[in-house]
């Protein structure tokens, strides 16, 4: 019989090690607790960026981007285009050339993608970003990951948005199965973590994946989540998190 959480339909069956529910819970709000402590943000103004749109814009362009050339490229680009109307307006080819010219991916369809959603945001919003995930979505280049970091960032909405550090972190602490998409890591989180702790996890696990939980080489021994972390016990094998799942 596939095991169930009692609170929803999101199976246990396909972790690699047992654990019921109640102690997944426990655990994971173990472990978000101990991450706001390793890397704090004294007030929740330090986590938003505060600004939809910005953080939209920003959103689209760090899509496969180091952190450095998305801020590179986002302070290029606001300053010859400061404002939504200046993009809507601006020429496909020139957003382009310049995000081409800050070393930015995928440059052609983030040029077009900036300017398209400008256009509909001031045509069909009236100039303002929806606060709302299903409205977010219909916007070109914004998937779900970028849509969850304009409500948390932009917006102050709780939101796990689920990138390659929440996504690879998640899985290595058993806090999702180690063959799910993206998209259901960010269910079982939102069902294993309390709502109002929603708007921490992003920035911590990305600090994280940064300073101790890296892609390659992370630092297990130095890491102060090894007692909660079944990747460290062995529970969870780099393989098992590489093969894509559904």
């Amino acid at each position: 019989m596939v095991a169930k959480s009692s609170h929803s339909l999101l199976s246990l069956e396909r972790f690699t090690f047992e654990e019921n529910w109640d102690k997944k819970k426990e655990r994971a709000i173990k472990i978000v607790k101990k991450l706001m402590e390793m890397y704090p943000r004294r007030t929740r103004g330090e986590i938003l960026q505060g600004e939809p749109y910005f953080t939209l814009i920003r959103c689209i362009i760090s899509q496969r981007t180091k952190d450095e050339t998305t801020d590179k490229a986002s302070d290029a680009l606001f300053r010859v285009y400061p404002d939504m109307k200046a993009l809507a307006s601006a020429k496909v080819e020139d957003i382009q050339k310049l995000l081409k010219e800050n070393g930015v991916g995928l440059w052609q369809s983030k040029g077009r993608w900036i300017v398209e959603a400008s256009k509909i945001l001031l045509e069909k919003y009236e100039g303002r970003v929806p606060d709302s995930l299903e409205e977010l979505v219909k916007l070109p280049g914004i998937g779900r990951k970028c849509a969850n970091i304009v409500l948390a960032y932009g917006f102050g909405k709780q939101a796990i948005p689920v990138d390659t550090h929440v996504n690879r972190i998640s899985k290595r602490l058993g806090l999702a199965p180690p063959r799910v998409s993206p998209e259901k890591v960010e269910e079982y989180l939102t069902e294993l973590i309390p709502k109002d702790l929603w708007i921490y996890v992003n920035h911590a696990m990305v600090d994280h994946g940064k300073m101790i939980c890296r892609p390659i080489g992370p630092k297990c021994k130095e890491c102060p989540l090894s007692e909660l972390c079944p990747y460290f016990r062995g529970l969870v094998s780099e393989d098992d998190i590489k093969k894509k799942g559904k």
